[in-house]
């Protein structure tokens, strides 16, 4: 059994993701998530916030957003959750509410996006139903 801050090899980031190795690697090579360690051995190990990072990839794909959007709303939230008043990571207050805002958009953008989709599920369930309902009579051979 794993302890919950134990960092994991890649096999089980994908069985936890329900994310192809292949893919993990491509999001990877995109800048979206970076391992957060190393075996002895150099092969990349990830923690539960690199698994939640790769989650929020995951949840955006089917929405439609791009790889570019979701690496820039990931780049605000690291940068809003990062900061920290009276040090170096403090945001300038315009920058942080830019951020905001940013992030807030793709809060708007996700939801219209799940309304849309919600509308052709209930169109697609429509359809089904109304195939159910029709009685096909085959031709006598």
């Amino acid at each position: 059994m794993r302890i919950a801050s134990e960092p994991m090899q890649i096999g089980e980031v994908a069985a936890r993701t329900e994310l192809s190795l292949r893919t993990i690697r491509q999001y990877e090579d995109n800048g979206l998530v970076v391992p957060s360690a190393a075996s002895p051995g150099g092969f990349p190990l990830y923690t539960d916030a690199d698994v939640s990072r790769l989650m929020v990839v995951r949840r955006m794909k089917p929405l439609g957003f791009t790889l570019d959007e979701t690496r820039e709303l990931l780049r605000a939230v690291d940068l809003l959750a990062a900061e920290r008043p009276g040090t170096d990571t403090e945001l300038d207050p315009d920058e942080r509410a830019a951020l905001v805002a940013r992030v807030r958009g793709y809060e708007q953008a996700a939801a219209e996006r799940v309304a849309e989709l919600r509308a052709q599920l209930s169109r697609a369930e429509e359809f089904a139903d109304s195939l159910r309902r029709t009685r096909l009579t085959a031709a006598p051979a």
